[in-house]
């Protein structure tokens, strides 16, 4: 008798069986289960979100969106509970200030990790309304343009260094001594710039030539983390945020800190006045030096310890050196790709230049042009915004989760708890917004229309985001870009070694370019047409 009960084949049978009927009812469930099968979308995607994992692990997935949101229309269903839409007017349903959408966990698994192996929320990773709103209303003052441009001499000091490096370096030389890599010195000076406005000091990219302590190697290995796992948060907590690693962590066993971490918690510690037994702000060590970020995160402590706490203060920091270098940096690099592809377009922008020159209103303090002086200039303004929108940074949908009561998008009713979002590379591609040929870069696109409809494309460009969750680091990126841009083509004549290679791209939720190579020669005086 007991033979019977122990037949290991039958076993097996029922076993297998079991995980045949455990598959087919989550694969039903997915697809039928969060009531969005009334959206199209691939069929393997409505079943696991294995697609979109597969799909972002591959880096190119804003080509996909793409080709979906063609054959589909406006709306694509792109997991059992994912749904992106590119029709512009959808933003203001979604990021809507107090629409009741919140964060999904894909931002949760791009949180730091502390020492002890504890996630730190900050602007950007959390998830929490109110907490964001907290911090966002603690530290927005020091994100404003006006105070920003305080900070121009810092920005100014790593400008005048690149410069000087690229002219020592390639500027009026011949091959192959004179080739540049032009997008690896662009993402040097974003992320010393942000250094300087952070801490007050450069990390050293610029001023050697070369990827400091793999800080932006390091930082490439956790984006293309982030993009992959953030498709499947579950993953997060077997990898980064499993048990066994965070208790090796607690023990000192492992150190989970990059060096761009370590940096910053250095420069913290050397904040530190042991007599006080307090941190100290910039202007308090030295009255002539600026009050930069951390100096007024510190501040920001002093008035309110228990919330702003150091851990808090070394959240904000990275997050500014992370955040602010990789997005500026791709921005400049699809700039001057634009410019040099679109020969016309450059001649054009080196004749407001010129006639800016001309007419005097370049003072050219430290030999570089003010924000003031550039900052509304009409061709510049138009190109940055035309660089933006055809090549913005983020390349995945900037999920949301739908309220409890679920909401209509687009026609179609999306359930409470549906992960909803818009991606930059396929809303701006809409040309009842844009105009024709979204898919060529033309400046001219945000001059020759009537203001009313330039402001919608303005209401529409989506590379920083919208609604509360509009990237707080918007301000810095304009001034960096709008200073750089003139400095660089007043010094030199650029032109691409090889017109003909287009550049690569790799997104890691982040849309990085590669291959951006060029001669630089000297001009002689003046802005030279």
């Amino acid at each position: 008798m007991l033979g019977e009960f122990t037949d290991q084949p039958s076993l097996y049978r029922y076993g297998a069986t079991l995980l045949l009927v455990a598959l087919i009812t989550r694969i039903l469930y997915n697809k039928y289960g969060h009531g969005i099968n009334s959206i199209p979308g691939p069929a393997l995607a409505s079943v696991t979100g294995l697609w979109r994992f597969a799909l972002v692990t591959g880096r190119r997935p804003e080509l996909k969106h793409i080709e979906l949101h063609r054959k589909y229309g406006s709306i694509v269903r792109l997991g059992p509970n994912v749904v992106s839409v590119s029709d512009p007017k959808a933003i203001k349903i979604i990021y809507a200030i107090n629409a009741g959408f919140v964060k999904s966990d894909f931002y949760t698994v791009q949180k730091p990790i502390a020492k002890d192996g504890t996630p730190l929320d900050g602007l950007f990773s959390t998830t929490d309304e109110q907490y964001h709103a907290k911090l966002r209303r603690v530290v927005s003052s020091a994100y404003a343009m006006s105070t920003l441009v305080q900070f121009e001499p810092l920005v100014d000091s790593t400008t005048a260094k690149l410069l000087e490096q690229l002219s020592e370096r390639y500027a009026d030389k011949s091959s192959p001594d004179g080739v540049c890599d032009l997008g690896e010195w662009l993402q040097y000076y974003a992320f010393d710039v942000i250094g300087e406005l952070t801490f007050s000091r450069r990390l050293g990219f610029v001023d050697r030539g070369t990827d400091v302590d793999g800080i932006i190697r390091d930082l490439e290995k956790l984006l293309d983390y982030f993009a992959s796992i953030g498709q499947m948060p579950v993953l997060h907590f077997l990898l980064l945020l499993n048990p066994i690693r965070v208790w090796l962590s607690q023990l000192g066993l492992f150190n989970s800190l990059s060096p761009a971490v370590a940096f910053a918690k250095k420069c913290i510690a050397d904040r530190f006045d042991p007599k006080k037994r307090q941190f100290t702000t910039s202007e308090e060590i030295n009255e002539n030096r600026a009050r930069d970020f951390l100096s007024r995160f510190i501040e920001a402590g002093k008035k309110d310890p228990n919330f702003m706490t150091p851990d808090r203060i070394l959240t904000m920091t990275t997050s500014n050196m992370f955040a602010g270098s990789d997005t500026t940096a791709i921005t400049l690099r699809a700039i001057f790709y634009y410019l040099l592809q679109n020969p016309r377009c450059l001649q054009r922008l080196m004749e407001e230049l010129e006639r800016e020159e001309k007419a005097g209103r370049f003072s050219h303090s430290n030999k570089l042009p003010s924000w003031n002086e550039v900052r509304d200039l009409p061709y510049l303004g138009a190109v940055v915004k035309e660089a933006l929108r055809c090549h913005p940074a983020a390349g995945l949908p900037l999920e949301r989760v739908t309220p409890p009561a679920g909401i209509t998008v687009n026609g179609h009713f999306l359930p409470g708890g549906t992960i909803v979002g818009c991606s930059p590379w396929t809303v701006h591609l809409d040309e009842s917004v844009f105009g024709e040929k979204t898919d060529h870069f033309k400046p001219e696109r945000w001059l020759d229309v009537p203001n009313d409809k330039k402001a919608e494309m303005n209401n529409c460009l989506f590379t920083f985001g919208a609604g509360s969750r509009t990237c707080i680091g918007k301000n810095i990126s304009l001034l960096e870009i709008h200073k750089l841009v003139p400095a660089v083509l007043q010094r030199f004549e650029v032109t691409l070694t090889n017109p003909e290679m287009p550049w690569k791209l790799h997104n890691a939720w982040f849309v990085k370019q590669s291959g951006l190579y060029v001669r630089l020669k000297t001009r002689k005086a003046g802005v030279v047409v």
